[in-house]
């Protein structure tokens, strides 16, 4: 009869062997100050669970660098020489997860952040060395963080669009309880649209700028979403301004959304 494995382990062995760890968020910096990127290479550096495998001074280095190395996360400054932060954003997040982190904290530039696909937006002199540490980890889980500022203009936006919608459509107290009768009302309105901005012509660029223009944004968060020049930008508004018969972004957003007043 051969030899069976003894039940015990022998001396000096554990029971049952440790797990072997996870490996390491892998991160790229991208800011143009030399200073910052070595500071927070340093802090991050020091931890088991997190390496920084490169370093970025501006918007296009930074995809070239992501694009080599292929990072869970990005900690990208918005404002950098030749391609800035919000201009590579939309590039990066085709690849990894990406975390704003800079000293921009107006409101415009973190809502275009967020509309970008920043998974979180950090201010800073607002987080202390843990929560840095914390937003890396949990972004490649998925978990967005954001320093006071930051969270302070999103809740601003999310309030200013809920008012503008209640006043554009307010609802009855008691709200229907037949849904088909519901889809029914909403139907025409929604064909209605479709109908109206299909008789303006436009191309598929110019019904996403025309919709952004709608939102509010500028032309240079336009050029920053579409990645594009603001003079391309321009040269897209004049001609929508044609198709529109509109001499101004009020009055073309107002023809756009149907809601312009008819003589």
């Amino acid at each position: 009869m051969p030899d069976l494995p003894s039940p015990h382990p022998a001396a000096g062995q554990p029971l049952f062997p440790p797990s072997p760890r996870p490996a390491p968020v892998r991160v790229v910096v991208a800011d143009d100050n030399p200073v910052v990127r070595a500071g927070l290479t340093a802090l991050l550096s020091g931890r088991e669970d997190i390496t920084v495998v490169a370093q970025a001074s501006d918007g296009r280095e930074a995809c070239e660098t992501a694009l080599r190395h292929r990072p869970d996360v990005v900690l990208l400054d918005v404002r950098m020489p030749g391609v800035d932060g919000l201009s590579a954003l939309p590039h990066l997040t085709a690849i990894t997860r990406v975390v704003m982190l800079t000293y921009s904290h107006e409101a415009d530039i973190v809502r275009a952040a967020l509309r970008g696909g920043a998974g979180g937006y950090l201010v800073h002199g607002e987080f202390t060395v843990e929560e840095l540490v914390s937003a890396v980890r949990d972004v490649t889980v998925g978990r967005a963080h954001f320093t006071p500022t930051a969270a302070t203009a999103v809740l601003e936006h999310l309030r200013s669009d809920a008012t503008a919608h209640v006043e554009a459509d307010p609802k009855p107290l008691f709200p229907m309880t037949s849904a088909e009768a519901l889809s029914q009302l909403q139907s025409p309105v929604r064909q209605s649209s479709r109908v109206l901005r299909a008789g303006f012509q436009l191309s598929a660029r110019e019904a996403e700028i025309m919709d952004l223009i709608a939102s509010g944004m500028t032309n240079q968060q336009i050029a920053a979403t579409c990645f594009i020049s603001e003079k391309t930008v321009k040269n897209h508004i004049n001609r929508i301004f044609a198709k529109l018969h509109s001499s101004s972004r009020s009055e073309a957003a107002a023809k756009w959304l149907g809601t312009a007043v008819t003589s």
